[in-house]
């Protein structure tokens, strides 16, 4: 077993990437690399790829017919355990899919809410990203609730399925009420402690993902602040006084990374997280020049 294996106590799983590229959207070099290095990240082995260009998705399978018998071909031919897309999918797509391809498929958003809750680590990083799962879910719990389609198909069996889901989305629901009102809080707190900081000069390291904001944060304030070689790392705040020749201590902040297509409930969900950032005097933006793609992830 290999390390990472061993170390997150999971063998992991061999996915194949697709990627659907719409009009307007970059075509780069290698359309698969950004998919790629979350599909790393999240523990799981990359074991083949597609992309197609459309002008717009398939309404039932986002891919094209002769596309998803390609996907077929090469998913069961490498015995993959997941098929994850670069694009969102609606259920009903996502629940297509599953069936032609009978294995499980992940789209964008919820790879990404998969490396958010692995990387959570802070309280308030944990109620953010579940804040973003549940919203993420809620339209998906018929999805989630498959397995009982078989139970459903015999005499007498029909309302226990329906019924727990209605019972599901009801708890769903509240608890979403709840982190709302929770993280509304938080984010109270911490404009008042933002703001009581107007004393200090403020600047926030902002950036893409993996950019090397928490490396800069280390080498000028020797905060020892988590480095990894992955995207989403650093999800929280981390705020350490900078001393500056000739003009005193500065607050020096490291703030979550962006990524393209970023979901939008999490960048909701960690709107406390990101205040450090909205408040800031001065924003240093990090960017990596030996990355091939920096001219896109500085735009």
């Amino acid at each position: 077993m290999h390390e990472r294996e061993r170390t997150a106590g999971l063998v992991s799983e061999a996915a194949v990437l697709v990627r659907v590229v719409l009009p307007n959207q970059l075509f780069e070099n290698d359309p698969l690399e950004e998919l790629e290095g979350l599909a790393t990240t999240a523990g799981t082995r990359v074991i083949g790829g597609l992309v197609q260009r459309r002008e717009k998705p398939d309404a039932r399978t986002f891919l094209g017919r002769g596309k998803v018998e390609e996907l077929e071909i090469l998913a069961h031919a490498n015995a993959a355990d997941v098929v994850i897309f670069d694009n969102d999918l609606s259920p009903g797509q996502t629940r297509n899919l599953e069936r032609v391809l009978n294995t499980k498929v992940l789209d964008r958003t919820e790879l990404i809410l998969d490396i958010f809750a692995t990387h959570a680590r802070t309280y308030e990083a944990r109620l953010a990203v579940e804040l973003a799962q549940l919203e993420y879910s809620l339209p998906r719990l018929k999805r989630m609730w498959t397995h009982l389609s078989r139970m459903k198909l015999g005499v007498g069996m029909r309302g226990p399925g329906e019924k727990q889901l209605e019972v599901d989305r009801r708890l769903v629901e509240r608890r979403i009420h709840d982190l709302r009102s929770e993280l509304r809080g938080i984010e109270k707190r911490k404009e008042r402690q933002v703001a009581a900081r107007d004393d200090h000069m403020t600047v926030s390291l902002v950036g893409y993902t993996n950019a090397g904001k928490s490396t800069l944060m280390n080498r000028l304030t020797n905060a020892e602040v988590l480095v990894e070689d992955k995207l989403f790392a650093t999800l929280d705040t981390r705020t350490r006084r900078w001393q500056l020749p000739h003009w005193g201590p500065v607050l020096l902040s490291d703030t979550v990374g962006f990524i393209r297509d970023l979901p939008h409930r999490l960048i909701a969900s960690f709107k406390a997280t990101l205040e450090e950032a909205r408040q800031a005097d001065l924003l240093l933006h990090v960017a990596d020049v030996s990355n091939p793609a920096i001219l896109d992830q500085i735009t």
